[in-house]
């Protein structure tokens, strides 16, 4: 039984920092697509944004004319 617990132990040992390695690698991956996602939301607003002012200066221009 003694053997048993020693060897379950060094198995466990030996796995924690894979373990501790892959969730660090998920932890990265994650905020790196969060983050891409959130920047791709925001230029599509300030892109949405742009295109609006530009319609706005069109049709004024336009309708001055």
């Amino acid at each position: 039984m003694t053997s048993f617990l020693l060897d379950s132990w060094m198995v466990l040992a030996a796995l924690i920092p894979s373990a501790g390695l892959l969730f660090l690698f998920w932890v990265i991956l994650k905020h790196l697509v969060e983050g891409d996602r959130r920047e791709r939301a925001a230029l599509r607003r300030w892109e949405a944004e742009q295109d609006a002012k530009e319609a706005g200066t069109s049709a004024r221009s336009v309708s001055e004319d």
